[in-house]
């Protein structure tokens, strides 16, 4: 059982040292001599527990995405159709926190795409295909229940992923500065505002001058 233990952990390792040396610099540019260093193995050890350089790339790249999952309150929150309000704040955050904790995940998702690209499709259709068609899937229900506007729900689940994954570098490049909030959630509770008011159809606070003629 020890010997279980110890391997478990020491693969972890090499799995986290993988995925950061990928990110930085690329499928084609990391050697796995260069991932036993940062792991603190021998290359022998790393082979005992990977066949080969592409097995190691796809273990850690799966290992990265674990984070994007649902936690089972918001996964029954999705299924039985709960209000925005109460649902999307808990998207947003799990979203958010895959990239706080996990930031080079964004990172290795692009160089499968651009260096792996023949077994990218597979993958993603296995590992992140079913957490965007479930989001999808919600806002479809909340959009034919009238609780979302009419909006095309593919377009809205893309700009949501791409609102909270990558705002903060885009947010740099036209203001020159990182988004800057006190803790994480209040990025959240941003995201979520910004979100609901811009989906949710609310009634006018009072009579629209347009409405009474």
């Amino acid at each position: 059982m020890p010997v279980t233990a110890k391997s478990s952990v020491r693969t972890d390792k090499i799995l986290q040292a993988a995925g950061k040396l990928f990110a930085r610099q690329g499928y084609h540019g990391t050697t796995t001599r260069e991932i036993a260093r940062l792991a603190d193995v021998s290359e022998n050890t790393l082979f005992r527990h990977f066949d080969n350089k592409e097995e190691l790339f796809w273990s850690s790249l799966r290992s990265y995405s674990a984070g994007l999952k649902f936690r089972q309150d918001v996964l029954k929150g999705i299924t039985q159709c709960d209000s925005p309000e109460v649902v999307l704040p808990k998207i947003i955050e799990m979203l958010a926190d895959t990239v706080n904790y996990r930031p080079e995940l964004l990172q290795l998702i692009a160089v499968a795409f651009i260096e792996l690209h023949t077994k990218a499709d597979e993958f993603f259709q296995e590992q992140l295909s079913p957490v965007f068609s479930t989001i999808n899937h919600y806002f479809e229900m909340n959009i034919r229940s009238g609780k979302i506007r009419n909006l095309d729900p593919t377009i809205l689940t893309t700009a949501l992923m791409m609102t909270v994954l990558t705002h903060p570098e885009i947010y740099n490049l036209i203001d020159g500065n990182k988004p800057v909030y006190p803790n994480s959630l209040e990025a959240h509770r941003a995201y979520a505002r910004f979100w609901l008011d811009l989906i949710v159809s609310r009634m006018p606070a009072y009579p629209s001058p347009i409405a009474q003629n």
